[in-house]
């Protein structure tokens, strides 16, 4: 199979995945059912396959609900089409060319290979979660973060990660938040950031958890001064944590040797 053909079934099968992620963030936020049929959330109409079709159906209906013709939300095709492209960066930045990784008589080891991109996939699914529901809601859910990282720390133990590497990094991440959770009194962040904190430990490990949350404040503070900048925010006002610590993680997933090198190498003398 041609590698560029292969890339472009992982593009829709992320995209996919999206389509699952921008229903899942819906109901966390709703309440309602999973096993419900999807509908259109203002006319409450059902929506038919045809329409539920990742990326295609948005552009087909031109953003806007068959029946009730109202705008369907610029989220559904955004978040279909980045976790498209961030399952396929994992694919191509770590893997290049995935089938040549596969040998027959080492099972271990194409066992090995599919659950780091196993483990990849879910992280970005889940800092795609973390991403959406703060910027919208401001909040970052426990019944989100606790599990992925229980997950993410097992997937992790089974790829040979130290278990104390693993312990180390998630107390740092989750005591970086809790001490400025103490000293502000739950003013400077929530108790979600602590949970998330931890989550990002356990699943990036030493030193790169680090990395991520320094990389996050960095893209936080550039991104506040603009937004203050255009007169969309004020000094003081509240801005969502987890959006920057969710793509610092996963910037740091992809790059995040790189970025350790490049500052380290500023010290160099």
């Amino acid at each position: 199979m041609p590698y560029y053909l292969f890339l472009t079934f992982i593009f829709i099968f992320g995209a996919i995945i999206g389509s699952f992620l921008n229903c899942l963030i819906w109901r966390l936020y709703t309440g309602e059912s999973m096993w419900n049929r999807s509908h259109c959330p203002k006319c409450k109409k059902q929506i038919a396959w045809y329409d539920n079709i990742p990326i295609l159906s948005f552009v087909l209906l031109k953003g806007k609900c068959r029946n009730c013709h109202r705008p369907i939300s610029w989220q559904y095709p955004a978040v279909e089409i980045i976790t498209g492209l961030l399952f396929t960066l994992a694919v191509y930045l770590n893997f290049q060319f995935p089938i040549s990784n596969f040998h027959p008589e080492d099972s271990g080891q194409n066992f090995k290979f599919l659950l780091l991109l196993a483990r990849d996939w879910f992280l970005i699914s889940v800092m795609i979660i973390i991403f959406i529901y703060d910027l919208r809601w401001y909040l970052i859910l426990d019944i989100i973060t606790l599990p992925a990282a229980a997950i993410l720390l097992a997937m992790n133990l089974m790829l040979g990660y130290s278990w104390q590497s693993l312990l180390f990094s998630a107390i740092i991440g989750s005591s970086f938040f809790l001490i400025q959770f103490v000293v502000s009194k739950g003013k400077w962040i929530g108790g979600g950031d602590i949970r998330l904190g931890l989550l990002m430990g356990l699943a990036l490990g030493w030193p790169d958890a680090l990395a991520a949350i320094f990389l996050a404040y960095f893209i936080g503070s550039i991104a506040g001064l603009g937004l203050i900048a255009f007169k969309r925010k004020k000094w003081g006002s509240e801005i969502p944590l987890g959006v920057f610590l969710s793509l610092g993680a996963v910037i740091t997933l992809f790059w995040g040797d790189i970025i350790l090198n490049w500052y380290l190498n500023i010290f160099k003398f």
